[in-house]
């Protein structure tokens, strides 16, 4: 197929291309003769009832000095494009949301958008989760500091960490008795103007945080672990986890059973849980990272399978159409 693609993503200059996880994805679109068009969030607009992009047609290089190469700078009618590919990292803030709103009215004349930009709106990564009561930690959502202390009581040991950020950013461990629970409280919350969410501290973390890519409900069968460095609670990459590739586990498998009819009804496509120990902690469904970590260790085309699985609904959606 003649397929045009459209990502949306952060700035490509400023990527790391050995472990990019959309600069993956747009590698294997271009061998398969995809023609890209890159754009950013700024670059969307709605005008007289249709909506444009300011794209720039895009070659991608596995070149860690020069990695692309824009080609043509043009105005899209983003409804002549076959697949949108939403790739904003977050913070997730009013500027991601006004943005969903316009690729739902895009989506409505036929493009397949990767994630649904209304469960993209919904579906917050921290608070999702709460839908499945049965497989995560204590939970608390609130802005409210007695609430959030008493928790605290409850606990012993809680993680708080903001609803909109990602990479391990401002996740701190509190203890009972600990004298900075006002300040961190009042930092987290805004001084109640704000909330966060709190989950019971759980100590399997020096285990690894596992990542786990979801295709289309279908879990990879290997995961990244990411393991919190000595005196760290975060195993985020980002904040210097350690990333170990093994396979998932049982109770991997069954808590991802307990939630993949719900991803793909609200057509989260492709989506990347977080477990810690027993628990689903967070469900990545704006800009999921970990394929090339997983992929060098273990030879599982990743890429290869999400691309597949973009080329099987482009399919149906233009056999629909005749």
């Amino acid at each position: 197929m003649n397929i045009k693609l459209g990502v949306i993503m952060d700035p490509i200059s400023s990527i790391n291309v050995q472990k990019d996880s959309t600069f993956a994805m747009l590698i294997e679109s271009q061998k398969r003769g995809f023609k890209i068009f890159y754009m950013e969030v700024k670059d969307i607009f709605w005008k007289n009832k249709k909506a444009y992009g300011i794209s720039k047609i895009l070659q991608v290089n596995y070149n860690l000095k020069k990695w692309f190469n824009f080609i043509e700078e043009k105005i899209i009618n983003l409804s002549d494009l076959d697949v949108i590919l939403m790739r904003k990292d977050p913070p997730f803030d009013m500027e991601f949301i006004y943005c969903t709103y316009i690729l739902e009215f895009v989506e409505k004349t036929g493009v397949l958008i990767i994630n649904k930009p209304k469960s993209l709106r919904n579906c917050n990564e921290k608070i999702f989760t709460c839908n499945f009561k049965n497989i995560i930690p204590n939970t608390l959502i609130s802005k409210n500091k007695k609430e959030i202390k008493k928790f605290i009581e409850e606990n012993n040991e809680i993680i708080v960490k903001p609803l909109d950020a990602m990479g391990g950013h401002s996740i701190f461990k509190i203890s009972k008795g600990d004298p900075n629970i006002s300040v961190i409280i009042e930092t987290m919350t805004k001084k109640e103007n704000r909330y966060c969410i709190a989950q019971n501290y759980i100590s399997d973390i020096k285990y690894g945080d596992k990542r786990i890519l979801i295709i289309n409900g279908k879990p990879i069968s290997y995961c990244l672990a990411r393991i919190p460095l000595k005196g760290e609670v975060r195993g985020n990459l980002a904040s210097g986890g350690i990333g170990k590739v093994q396979p998932i586990t049982k109770n991997d498998l069954y808590i991802v059973e307990q939630i993949s009819k719900t991803l793909k009804k609200r057509g989260l496509l492709f989506v990347g849980i977080d477990i810690i120990g027993n628990f689903l902690t967070e469900i990545n469904i704006t800009s999921p990272t970990c394929i090339i970590e997983i992929e060098k260790e273990t030879k599982i085309p990743i890429t290869k399978k999400i691309i597949n699985m973009i080329e099987k609904k482009i399919y149906i959606i233009k056999k629909r159409r005749k």
